[in-house]
């Protein structure tokens, strides 16, 4: 396919590519181009689905050339469709989903465009697993560099206090492997720093014993959303590490495993996943039994494989999203009260609001070694506001932002970056915090006119 683009010729890109270069014009366009959230819809002029490291020394290089705008598809989950952009070039690594496990030095190489579906596959075979998301179509290369909040935080830390090294293409075409004693700056810059600094063809993680876990869900009526919130901010706090356990606001889905008496029900709750000895959850879980008898108890035995895809259902490629985020040091009484307000004012079936604990092995982390700067938070919030029709477009985003602005004043000032829409760059650098500035230098360095500006951007210093 060589076109004419912007008074470009794509002929050259086209004659170094192994993949396919789509345009508009394209009978694949329309598929090549959607995204997660169906809420974006971005027409960029070229898509560059790349298949090798190759590929994308090229799209990079005739991007930089060109003068477009470059954005970077993973898995394309990004809920302000910063994976993709009007007029300009996307660089699509979906076909790059590789997986190659060692378990006996129990690491993961995970090419660029995998989602956490495909690691989780293939490291289930060895009983093994790396902390990821809480949904398996999620991208490998998003989730990551943003930091990774999931079902293991607690446990095993973030993704990015586990990933080892990362294989980079560069901003000037060039690669190179980043490690802790390689590039070692930009290491510490892609662990949390977003998609800045180059595109990251392959990673490798540290992965830990992980098989099957108690997990699921205990819930208890609306009324008692107050009470429970109080209870848990407590009681998460003190649990052992191998307790993870997310509190949420939810409306119970209308079919198996929920009992029928549930269904479409506006409850609160908490995701439990137990990584421990499976005979010691009783005794963990017994001050959660003894504050009030639930409405319903659904944890019980599930292969890890088998948890991390347990929303994916729910949650298909397509909805409507509008989604906005906050740290959270504490979650004092007049918070509480906030939270109960608005979570109980879901406006569909699956809009929702999970608050994610961070501390554990997450929080003994230094503030600087990475740079995610809320190591002292205990709590990433996520408001998602979803439906299947674009109607309800503006219900979805009107209650998002006034729950956010309603709680925001008590949270901690940022957010975590891949629970954010396109929001600005005060919030990204409320988001970074101290450790702005060296980030700000690192682009300097790898990045200085700012060819990946496409993403929760840190402008060159």
């Amino acid at each position: 396919m060589s076109a004419a683009v912007a008074g470009l010729d794509t002929g050259a890109l086209e004659s170094r590519l192994r993949g396919e270069l789509i345009g508009a014009g394209d009978g694949r366009y329309e598929d090549a181009r959607a995204v997660y959230n169906g809420m974006i819809d971005k027409r960029p002029a070229l898509i560059a689905r790349c298949r090798d490291v190759a590929d994308v020394i090229a799209t990079v290089d005739f991007a930089r050339g060109s003068g477009l705008p470059l954005a970077i598809c993973g898995g394309g989950h990004n809920a302000g469709g910063l994976c993709s952009v009007d007029g300009g070039i996307v660089l699509d690594l979906g076909a790059m989903n590789g997986v190659r496990v060692d378990p006996n030095r129990r690491t993961a190489v995970v090419e660029g465009g995998a989602l956490w579906a495909d690691v989780d596959h293939a490291c289930s075979a060895f009983g093994l697993a790396t902390p990821a998301g809480t949904i398996s179509t999620t991208g490998v290369g998003g989730l990551t560099l943003g930091g990774g909040v999931g079902h293991l935080t607690r446990t095993y830390g973030l993704t990015i206090d586990n990933l080892l090294a990362a294989d980079v293409v560069l901003a000037d075409g060039s690669f190179v492997t980043a490690t802790e004693d390689e590039h070692a700056d930009l290491f510490w810059a892609l662990r949390g720093g977003g998609g800045n600094f180059g595109v990251v063809t392959a990673f490798t993680f540290r992965l830990h014993p992980v098989a099957v876990t108690m997990f699921g869900p205990i819930l208890w009526e609306l009324e008692r959303a107050a009470e429970a919130m109080a209870f848990y901010r407590e009681f998460i706090l003190s649990a052992p590490d191998e307790l993870n356990g997310f509190f949420a606001f939810l409306t119970v889905p209308p079919g198996p495993p929920f009992p029928e008496h549930l269904h479409l029900k506006k409850m609160c709750g908490v995701v439990w996943n137990w990584t421990g000895p499976h005979e010691q959850l009783d005794e963990v879980l017994a001050p959660v039994s003894a504050f009030a008898t639930p409405a319903l108890d659904g944890v019980g035995p599930v292969p890890h494989v088998a948890l991390q895809s347990a929303f994916d259902a729910l949650y298909p490629p397509g909805l409507q999203q509008y989604w906005r985020a906050d740290f959270f040091n504490e979650l004092s009484d007049e918070a509480i009260a906030k939270h109960v307000e608005w979570g109980s004012k879901l406006p569909t079936p699956l809009s929702t609001t999970h608050f994610y604990p961070v501390d554990g092995a997450a929080g003994r982390v230094a503030t600087d070694a990475t740079p995610w700067s809320y190591r002292d938070a205990k709590w990433a919030q996520v408001i998602v506001a979803a439906d299947p029709d674009p109607a309800n477009a503006e219900l979805l985003r009107s209650w998002c932002v006034g729950y956010w602005e309603a709680v925001h004043p008590y949270s901690a000032g940022g957010a975590y970056v891949n629970f954010m829409m396109d929001e600005g760059q005060e919030r990204v650098q409320a988001t970074y915090g101290d450790n702005y500035g060296r980030l700000a230098a690192v682009k300097a360095v790898y990045d200085p006119n700012n060819l990946f500006s496409v993403n929760q951007n840190i402008r060159p210093a």
